[in-house]
């Protein structure tokens, strides 16, 4: 189930296909519901429709020509960044993948693992390397050459260490996505204030650590 209130499941590529920017946020009961302006198909925000928000996978409750709205409950709040958006945050953007897409990312719930942190970026030319801190219970599932989900977006590992991981981002993934706002969020950031992000590690290493564990 997503982290919304998504009915069915959905499945995403990660691979970011719009941004959208927050217009307003409505508190209700223990939940948020977010009215985000983004030019989305007419079936990819019809009402049920499961959207990846920045990793995370909503159901629509609403939504025009351009805009959509989504509730974010209490669990999500809790256990994402999106409790900690405001009216003008930028946010990735992926509809549910539909039978006879391409899959040129790689598998994607939409259920946010942990959330990260970006704490070094080194410039490579014209790209950036950038480490994360990961939360010690998901670094085990984080492998070099593997897939990782770092606010929606599908990246490889390129390097590990005993806090976290390292991706390259292209000069593209900067412009199309948050990822770009993100580094510059840390050049302003103080100690302790590094910005966040949604993690969401590979499900192919999930489902290995269970067989073992059931071999076991």
């Amino acid at each position: 189930m997503c982290m919304g209130r998504c009915y069915t499941v959905a499945v995403f590529t990660g691979l970011v296909q719009s941004t959208g920017v927050i217009e307003a946020i409505t508190d209700a009961s223990e939940a948020k519901r977010l009215r985000i302006g983004a030019s989305l198909a007419e079936g990819d925000r019809a009402l049920g429709a499961s959207v990846c928000v920045s990793g995370v996978c909503l159901t629509v409750t609403d939504s025009g020509p351009d805009f959509f709205t989504a509730d974010a409950a209490f669990e999500t709040l809790a256990v994402t960044t999106l409790g900690g958006l405001t009216v003008g945050s930028k946010v990735n953007l992926e509809p549910s993948l539909r039978v006879g897409d391409s899959l040129g990312g790689h598998l994607v719930s939409g259920h946010v693992d942990g959330v990260g942190r970006l704490r070094r970026v080194e410039a490579r030319g014209d790209a950036r390397e950038c480490w994360f801190w990961a939360p010690e219970e998901l670094r085990r599932y984080v492998a070099v050459k593997g897939s990782i989900t770092v606010d929606g977006v599908s990246l490889t590992v390129n390097a590990v260490d005993d806090e976290g991981f390292m991706v390259g981002l292209i000069p593209h993934t900067l412009e199309v996505t948050t990822l770009g706002a993100l580094i510059d969020a840390l050049a302003g950031a103080g100690e302790g204030e590094e910005p966040r992000c949604n993690l969401e590690v590979d499900l192919l290493a999930r489902y290995v650590e269970r067989l073992l564990g059931a071999r076991a």
